[in-house]
């Protein structure tokens, strides 16, 4: 094992590496987090990946059996979660170490968590956003830019990481655009105190998802990524396969004009919602033509299927490699 990288985040929750394996809808487990603890990082896991309340709560109690170590709960804040307030229970109930919050305001999260020692990272993809959130005290901030898998941004890692650790006084952590450890490196030196990394997880043995949507992270690349509003109504990024090729990655006509009615909006975004990540499922579980993989740019160093501890590890070996042939040089 490597030695141990220092950072506000390795403090904070107490792990060897600033790493924390990313939320993603339908892939992240609870055996994913466990072996993610035994690597020395932390994992998330979203609240929505489970049907029910009573799935949540074994897969809660399977982690925290197996490891006393950190882990995250995500949870979508926005209107469009309606078992928000259920999740959020839960969350206190097994004292969840840090939650994530994404796509809506985290007020009601970071008022509830924090008095129970629970930490709360907030997504955020500027400083206009970022400067509301640190007026609420969380934690840490997630700067999600233009190279995250899921919901990107829009400012490069670079931008995004500087601007908000100059303009704000909370830990900043970057989320997108590391696939190797000398990228971990390099958003450590635009000023994060740790990184979120999802996709190269996909292709993991402890990834719950079909060989066909690992071995795609496997054989397609950065040039193979496009954003899509057909899944969630908002930007997401999925491989370019000829499904997706087929379908286009723009809404038609009438989503875009529901989507702009005052009275409908919300309706038709949940819908959207709903049908998208329908289609997300059946593709990420079964051999279906509708292949619809949800994926960043990072995948262009997934070259096998591999446990989530080795990918880990790779990750801080590149790192210390990447410094040491920088003092070479």
């Amino acid at each position: 094992m490597s030695a141990p990288i220092d950072t506000a985040l390795t403090r904070m929750l107490g792990i060897d590496y600033p790493i924390i394996m990313a939320p993603m809808f339908l892939v992240s487990n609870a055996r994913m987090v466990i072996e993610a603890a035994r690597a020395g990082i932390t994992g998330a896991i979203p609240a929505l990946n489970y049907r029910t309340d009573a799935e949540f709560r074994k897969a809660l109690a399977e982690i925290k059996d197996a490891t006393d170590k950190p882990f995250g709960i995500n949870l979508i804040t926005n209107k469009s979660n309606i078992r928000l307030r259920e999740q959020l229970n839960t969350c206190k109930e097994y004292r969840v170490p840090f939650i994530i919050t994404s796509l809506g305001s985290p007020q009601q999260v970071i008022e509830e968590c924090k008095p129970l020692g629970m930490k709360v990272f907030c997504d955020v993809i500027d400083l206009e956003y970022a400067k509301k959130v640190e007026a609420m005290q969380p934690d840490a901030l997630i700067a999600v830019n233009n190279q995250a898998g899921g919901h990107a941004g829009h400012l490069s890692p670079q931008e995004l990481i500087s601007t908000l650790v100059t303009h704000c006084r909370l830990p900043v952590i970057s989320a997108g655009g590391v696939g190797h450890g000398s990228q971990m490196k390099t958003m450590l030196d635009y000023g994060a105190c740790g990184i979120s990394v999802g996709s190269p997880f996909i292709a993991s043995v402890e990834s719950p998802v079909s060989h066909e949507y690992k071995m795609a992270c496997v054989n397609y690349g950065a040039k193979d990524i496009v954003m899509t509003t057909k899944l969630s109504g908002t930007p997401c990024t999925v491989i370019n396969t000829d499904y997706v090729k087929k379908i286009g990655t723009e809404q038609n006509w009438l989503e875009r004009i529901l989507n702009r009615n005052k009275r409908l909006k919300k309706w038709a975004k949940m819908l959207t919602f709903y049908k998208g990540m329908k289609m997300l499922e059946r593709a990420a579980f079964s051999a279906t033509y509708q292949t619809l993989w949800c994926a960043g740019p990072s995948i262009e160093y997934v070259k096998s299927i591999r446990p989530v501890r080795e990918i880990a590890e790779t990750l801080v070996r590149e790192y210390y490699e990447s410094i040491s042939a920088e003092i070479t040089i």
